[in-house]
């Protein structure tokens, strides 16, 4: 079983080396590519103000933070949900620098999880191109019309199908492809992320594992969110 936590952060500005805090934090699971709907969310209190340039982005006021709890109040839930799994995020960097900032004042160890940015990932497969998550969506067809702000689980949720499109489309997801991205690692900034592998490692799928998870699919009931897939590879 491969799990893959996706991830984003909110916060009250850019440089966590300046005092500026983490605000929300938002992460879904996929197992085998898979979202399996299990999430994680918090919203938090910087125990400080928020700047006008960060509000106008998702929103989150200081009236509403203050209510909230404080990041080392959730941390143990926050890193009992992600465990050991490799996290994807968009502009990576960004949020494990705020994560580790947070984890510090909090005397936790800073995280040692696997990281995929699809920032790098998007770079790598469409040179040139724009690479915003917003011109990604469109690019792929994902749909976006909901974030009329910055939310991190809504743009977890986003940036999730955003990754299943990176690395093949929703087919990966059912491993019905023979061949698929393999990531490699690379230094950024200090932060180990992945990157596009230029020659695919051969797939280690066999027939037999693929027919037993489109029956394990389709025996969970005509309900199942995991349905729509296997409907879509069927139709393939």
């Amino acid at each position: 079983m491969k799990r893959e936590i996706v991830l984003d952060t909110e916060t009250t500005g850019l440089n966590p080396a300046a005092g500026d805090r983490i605000v929300e934090i938002g992460c879904v699971e996929l197992v085998n590519h898979i979202p399996t709907g299990r999430h994680f969310h918090a919203y938090l209190n910087p125990e400080r103000e928020m700047a006008d340039d960060a509000f106008s982005v998702h929103g989150l006021s200081d009236e509403f933070l203050r209510s909230q709890p404080r990041f080392a109040d959730k941390a143990a839930e926050f890193l009992a949900f992600i465990e050991d799994a490799p996290l994807i995020a968009h502009n990576a960097g960004f949020d494990i620098t705020f994560l580790n900032a947070e984890l510090e004042r909090a005397r936790l160890p800073s995280l040692r999880n696997d990281v995929i940015d699809t920032v790098m990932l998007a770079r790598d497969l469409n040179p040139g191109a724009r690479v915003s998550l917003d011109a990604l969506c469109k690019y792929y067809g994902v749909d976006n019309s909901k974030r009329t702000l910055h939310g991190a689980l809504l743009d977890s949720q986003i940036l999730a199908e955003v990754y299943l499109e990176l690395i093949g489309g929703r087919q990966v997801a059912l491993t019905l492809v023979t061949e698929s991205h393999t990531m490699v690692p690379d230094t950024v900034d200090g932060i180990v992320v992945a990157r596009l592998r230029e020659v695919p490692l051969a797939p280690r799928i066999t027939a037999a594992e693929i027919a037993a998870h489109l029956a394990l699919v389709a025996s969970l009931g005509a309900d199942a969110l995991w349905g729509e897939y296997l409907d879509e590879a069927l139709a393939a």
